[in-house]
């Protein structure tokens, strides 16, 4: 193991000198962000209940935000976008991605990372739906996506220059357990008797010269407090944390969606802005005071001294420290095993008595995941990992739940675990906990995967964490 570069465990005996530090990175680094806001008119059909299929206004902004890191200025980077969008519908339509940024960047696809904030008040990702209302705007959008990422992600990488990454961990109770049961029926909603993950991981990215230059924010919550009665292109609670953290830094901010799988607000399915607004400076906040919290820049926390007042006084003291500048990004195939599956038939047949709109909008997704993701009785599910000195981001397509980082967190406390759902693809699928298939849970029964997929996934994980500290 690289224990030169661990964060220093503290002893019940201190002596002076002793250090306690965050983890960190120093190297190269850059950022750089683009609007990537839908057009009006476009298709944003993604709730079963919703009595319009288009967009007829803009609540805030999109944005996709690039982050460029690397060893040295010659070196290749990784790159890991922050995107604010809804899911990608079709395997397809992930891969024209990948391959534009693998021919727009000139690096391989295991060194790029691009997350979708899973908002679901945004545009339908989905050339499948191009003949449905507002589905003439769906190819052209993905197209612009497209060029957007490949221009931010030239522009960080061409904007590298020497700069630290320090990491903080906050709270914030924005995320409820959406896992409630209402009679005998499991249903997606704040369940008050359940804890959840309020872990905030916030990075905080500055050049030599001391300028912020970025900021990450990794939290788990489903953005999903604007839902049938709303209209409006909005990327929910992201856009008033964004906002919130860029006007305090005068940085761009990245956000990237935990593992959020049984996790959301605890006031949701709404249509009023406002109440995703409150939601985001709720994060916001949460995140301005872990930055707060933060020692300036290649600091550590350092034990210098006794002093004797009414009561021996131990001073620590602010001061510099070096950090690991290591940069390595891998991928795996984790093999899980898919669920005997009804036939689309069946499923037309089990749905036959609800709401036509939203038996049609299950029944596509159930064809479009498994288009191009199953291929036998197992599926190979990517994960990937990306070292950044301290510091290792653990992304895969599907939606895990928060079990996921929590053990990742638990396995590794002396590194921040940086979780993300809904990266790259294929796979776009729920990984629930047992609990969630015994109870019936609906993410147990829309997932295409068999119990035990959860805990093999994570297991996966954590050789890929050690071996990438190898």
């Amino acid at each position: 193991m690289d224990e030169s570069n661990r964060t220093a465990d503290i002893p019940n005996t201190s002596s002076i000198g002793d250090r306690h530090r965050a983890p960190g990175f120093a190297g190269f680094a850059g950022v750089a962000a683009r609007d990537i806001t839908p057009p009006i008119g476009i298709r944003n059909r993604n709730w079963g209940p919703a009595t319009t299929d288009i967009a007829t206004g803009v609540h805030r902004p999109f944005q996709l935000t690039a982050l460029a890191v690397s060893e040295t200025a010659d070196d290749a980077p990784v790159v890991i976008f922050g995107v604010d969008a809804t899911w990608w519908r079709r395997v397809a339509d992930y891969a024209e991605l990948e391959a534009a940024l693998v021919a727009g960047l000139g690096i391989d696809a295991d060194r790029f990372a691009f997350c979708l904030s899973h908002t679901h008040a945004g545009a339908v990702l989905g050339a499948g739906d191009a003949h449905l209302p507002g589905g003439e705007f769906i190819e052209p959008y993905l197209r612009s996506l497209r060029e957007a990422a490949v221009a931010a992600g030239r522009e960080a990488i061409a904007a590298r220059q020497p700069a630290a990454i320090d990491w903080a961990t906050g709270r914030c109770n924005l995320a409820a357990d959406r896992e409630s049961q209402v009679g005998e029926r499991a249903v997606v909603g704040f369940n008050p008797t359940r804890p959840a993950d309020d872990t905030v991981l916030v990075g905080r990215i500055t050049a030599a010269d001391g300028r912020p230059i970025g900021t990450v924010v990794n939290y788990a919550c489903h953005p999903t407090t604007l839902a049938w009665q709303n209209s409006l292109l909005s990327p929910d609670y992201v856009g008033a944390m964004r906002e919130l953290v860029e006007d305090a830094t005068g940085a761009p901010c990245l956000f990237l969606q935990g593992a959020s799988g049984d996790l959301a607000p605890r006031e949701q399915y709404v249509g009023d802005t406002s109440i995703a607004d409150r939601h985001g400076r709720t994060l916001g906040h949460a995140a301005l005071s872990a930055l707060a919290s933060m020692p300036p820049a290649g600091a550590a926390l350092q034990l210098v001294d006794v002093v004797e007042s009414g009561a021996p006084l131990g001073i620590w003291t602010a001061t510099p420290s070096p950090r690991s500048h290591r940069v390595a990004a891998a991928r795996a195939d984790v093999e899980l095993d898919v669920r005997p599956l009804p036939t689309l038939a069946d499923l037309a047949a089990e749905w036959a008595d609800i709401d036509p709109k939203s038996r049609d909008e299950r029944l596509r997704r159930a064809r479009d995941v498994r288009d191009g993701y199953i291929d036998g009785p197992t599926v190979r599910h990517p994960l990937w990992t990306i070292r950044l000195g301290d510091a290792v981001v653990v992304a895969h397509p599907g939606e895990a739940y928060s079990e996921f980082q929590i053990r990742l967190r638990d396995r590794f406390p002396d590194r921040a675990v940086v979780a993300v759902n809904l990266a790259n693809g294929p796979g776009f699928v729920y990984l629930p906990t047992d609990d969630a298939y015994r109870r019936g849970a609906y993410q147990a029964w829309q997932t295409v995967l068999a119990p035990g997929g959860l805990r093999r996934l994570t297991d996966a994980a954590i050789r890929q964490v050690e071996s990438i500290f190898d």
